[in-house]
């Protein structure tokens, strides 16, 4: 836990000092007025795949959860086509994602609490929404055997 919690400050930090968390620098670059962010999200997925390559050679296993290493593929499909379209549109006029609208009040931006209680709200519709959807097939009898 210790460990989670200096990787959240530290990447906290690092959107305050980079002033990614502010949203009138994404907002610039959702109109393509600054490329800065550009060069944030291609540092980050360098460290990131240089880490998934690395590791996984390096370790049987995930360090703080001892699961061996393995890729989740998730299949393309309505849900995820909706979902990254409401992403998408709540990015682009709130001006921040949910992971720096949280460094975003570190910088002083309370109006954020505005966006931060749309996402609670969201995910709120969206497992009120998932628990009602009918499951896949009938539920399997228990066996006999």
């Amino acid at each position: 836990m210790p460990l989670i919690l200096a990787g959240g400050l530290v990447f906290g930090f690092g959107l305050g000092f980079s002033h990614m968390a502010r949203p009138e620098v994404v907002l610039d670059f959702l109109t393509f007025d600054d490329f800065g962010l550009l060069f944030v999200m291609f540092g980050g997925s360098l460290v990131a795949g240089v880490a998934f390559w690395t590791l996984p050679k390096l370790r049987d296993s995930a360090p703080l959860t001892g699961r061996p290493y393995g890729r989740r593929l998730k299949s393309f499909d309505r849900n995820v086509l909706v979902g990254g379209s409401i992403f998408g549109v709540g990015w682009g006029l709130s001006g921040i994602c949910p992971g720096a609208a949280y460094a975003s009040l570190g910088v002083g931006n309370w109006p954020i609490l505005y966006a931060i209680g749309g996402m609670f709200l969201g995910a709120y519709a969206q497992g009120v929404w998932r628990s009602r959807e009918p499951t896949d097939g009938p539920a399997a009898a228990p066996s006999d055997d």
